[in-house]
Order: C-alpha cells, then structure tokens, then sequence
C-alpha cells in the first residue's frame, strides 16, 4: 500500500448535492491508506469518449468493468459509484454496492442484472440503478472501492448516507475516467 491523500469524492459529491456544501464537508482531503485498485473496460478507455451506447443516447445500460488489485484479507465487498467530473452540475449515476469481494468483473448492463446479493441506491436524478450520462464535454468518473464490510442502509437512505457508508469502509480504491463528446 502507498501513501496517498483521498478526498472522499463520492461524500463530497453527495453532500454538495445535497445542500451540505455549506457544512464544509466538500473539499476536505483525508489521509489515509489505500491499496491501489486497476479498473478497466473492454468498451471504455481512460481519457476517451463514452461509447454512445452507454450514454443517454444509446440503451447498452452499464458498461462491462473489469478490476484487480493485490489481495486484501480484511476485503469483505466492492462497490462502484460512477460520478460526473467536471459537468457544471455535480452527479452520481449508479452506485452499486455489496458486490462478493471476490468478484472482479461486471458484464455489460449490470445494473439491470446485478450480482446476487448486491444493491443500488437512489442516483441524483432519483433512480435506482444506471442513469446513463449525458452532459456534452463532461467527464464521468467509474470509481472501484474495495470495502472492509458491507453496506448496509436503511430503505429509505438518502444517496449521500450510502456514499458516506462506502467512504467509511474504503480500504482500496481506482477509477477509470472517460469523456462525453457533444
């Protein structure tokens, strides 16, 4: 494991969309230690465009996903949170959770088709599972975490209780980032 700084971008994400901004949560930076987490796709590349089909304007849902890292005893779930970068209107847009800590790839529009045993919270727009991006020249960050334990919200958590719950739990972390083209 290295050293590194985290911000804890899914809380501040969630915070700020939800008013909390205010509260000073968003920006803060904790240190912690993190394992590091390879995340790939056979249908995204780091830095390139969104393949049409998994944004608003195609119907492919998820894209596959694919993810390693060294092995981790204290490793008990993976969760996904995929977010908006730098769209002028910060978004979560599938947050996927409880996945088997042994599991390291998901098959294209997962989120229809989740794991067995898995969860998926409320995104911002209000819908469970995937809501496809779609904001031109944004960047949509596909975050792997490798969790200590399992979430475990209430049925009526608000998005930014499950965001906090994974930040809590993250004992490794990577992320694949891609671009939505105009």
């Amino acid at each position: 494991m290295r050293r590194i700084a985290v911000t804890v971008t899914a809380v501040s994400v969630a915070f700020s969309l939800s008013g909390c901004a205010a509260l000073g949560f968003v920006g803060r930076s904790q240190a912690k230690d993190l394992a590091e987490v390879n995340v790939a796709s056979p249908e995204l590349a780091e830095g390139k465009p969104l393949p049409r089909e998994y944004s608003c304007r195609g119907d492919q849902g998820s894209p596959p996903l694919r993810w390693s890292s060294q092995p981790l005893s204290e490793a008990k779930s993976i969760a996904i949170v995929v977010d908006s970068h730098t769209s002028s209107i910060p978004a979560v847009h599938w947050v996927l959770f409880n996945i088997p800590a042994t599991t390291t790839e998901l098959g294209p529009n997962a989120s229809a088709e989740p794991p067995e045993g898995t969860g998926q919270a409320k995104v911002t727009s209000g819908k469970v599972g995937y809501e496809p991006p779609c904001e031109p020249g944004a960047s949509y960050r596909f975050t792997v975490y490798t969790l200590n334990g399992k979430v475990d919200p209430a049925k009526s958590a608000e998005l930014s209780e499950v965001l906090k719950e994974i930040a809590d739990m993250t004992i490794a972390r990577g992320r694949l980032t891609v671009v939505t083209t105009g």
